[in-house]
Parts: structure tokens; sequence; C-alpha cells
């Protein structure tokens, strides 16, 4: 009897190992604010801690989303936006946690005009290649300063926040590569290489005091220095949101 009770034992904490290395599947498109609150809804109601969110999603295409959204601004901020506001809670409840946001590099070409967004609701008109790769630079703008006021708003709360330039992976196409660095294109790090800022960030203990910093190799830069367009973007996201959140 007692050598069945050992191993009815070891059997639960054997069930309970295959629940801690659980991966589950949910499915999330960015692209629709709709699919952002049902993803956040079925989360929040089976799981009960929420220790890190990577916002990793990013892209460089035409068109707008399905609420009306430019795609690149609608996907690579505003999606994000909606899901991190909704998930604070949890991030609070299960803190000490961190919110970690994949920029780019090619935020430093980036900049912000208000009156497109506000009026237009994207970053900049125009459907070239070009005004393609400018949207992309705004929209990695705004990673970056959503990251610092999103730091701003959550002192004290143990929830710290960073986002990061990742190293391109050699997978990504040619063009691209020369585009976003005409100098070093040759010498991009392979996938797990590229990925290593991102799990700095994620898991590197001591460096809770950098919350809001961007990230490059591993290494934290300086803090955005405008706080003001960091606020103002938290603020107009709100606004186009404010059905959506509340």
């Amino acid at each position: 009897e007692r050598e069945r009770e050992r191993e009815r034992a070891r059997e639960r904490e054997r069930e309970r190992e295959r629940e801690r290395d659980q991966v589950v599947f949910m499915q999330l498109d960015l692209a629709s604010l709709k699919s952002v609150r049902s993803f956040a809804e079925d989360f929040l109601r089976s799981e009960s801690r929420l220790d890190l969110l990577i916002n990793n999603a990013g892209l460089v295409n035409g068109g707008k989303t399905e609420d009306g959204f430019g795609m690149i601004f609608g996907v690579n901020h505003l999606g994000h936006f909606l899901l991190t506001v909704l998930l604070l809670d949890r991030l609070k409840a299960s803190a000490p946690s961190r919110v970690v946001t994949v920029a780019s590099e090619a935020h430093e070409l980036g900049k912000v005009d208000f009156d497109c967004l506000t009026n237009y609701r994207q970053l900049v008109l125009g459907g070239s290649e070009y005004q393609l790769f400018r949207k992309y630079c705004h929209s990695k703008l705004c990673n970056v300063l959503f990251t610092y006021e999103l730091a701003e708003r959550l002192r004290g709360s143990g929830v710290t926040c960073y986002s990061l330039h990742p190293d391109i992976s050699r997978r990504a196409g040619f063009w691209w590569r020369l585009i976003l660095t005409p100098v070093t294109f040759l010498f991009f790090a392979d996938a797990e290489s590229g990925a290593q800022t991102t799990l700095h960030c994620a898991l590197e203990p001591g460096i809770e005091h950098l919350s809001g910093h961007y990230f490059s190799q591993c290494a934290p830069l300086a803090r955005p220095r405008d706080a003001a367009a960091a606020r103002k973007l938290w603020e107009l996201s709100e606004h186009f949101l404010l059905g959506s959140l509340w």
C-alpha cells in the first residue's frame, strides 16, 4: 500500500512537471483590435500569472487594418499598445515582471508627425517602397517612445520595460539588409545570436534600474530625450482606442 501511494505521489509530481513545461498556442492578430481584445480575455481567463511580455511582431506592409489604421502603425505600435494595456493588471499582480518591445535602430530615422497621425490614423502618407520604409522607421520610434512612457507610468509597480534593436538574421532579404545597414550588411548575426538582446532584456538580473532604456548588443543606450512626444503618443493612442479599452 505504501509503495502504491509513493507511486501515485510520483505520478502527481510528473504531471506537475508536464504542466510546467507546457507550451500553449493562442491565436492573435495585431491588425485586428477585436482579435487583441479576444486574446487578452482568453489569456486572463486561463492564466493566473504573466511574468514576461515580449512585443515582437513587426511588418512593412501597405494598406490598412480592419479598424482603419495604417497597417504599419496599427500592427507595429497600436496593436502592441492595446495588448500591453489590457494585460497590465496581470503583469502588476505577477511582479517582478517585464515588458520587452522589439524596436530597431531604424527608429533613429523616425519622426512622429502627430498632425498626419491624428488626421489620417497613419504615420505618413504614400505607398512607395521608400514611404513604407519611412513608416517602418516611424513605427519603431513609436516602440521606443511607448516603452519610455510605459516605464514612467509603472514606476514603483515592480514591472519594468525595455526596448531594443535585434541583430538582423542572415535570413533577412539581401535588399533589406542593404537598406537598413549599408556598411555592415555582410556581418549579420545568425538567428540565435540575433535573439540575444531580446533574451538579455527578458532575463538578465539587475537591470531593473534601466527600465525605459533602449538596448543594443545587450547594452543600454540613453533613454529617449523627447518625453513630451512619448506622453503625447500615449494619449493619442488612448484616444484612438477609447471605445475599445473602457
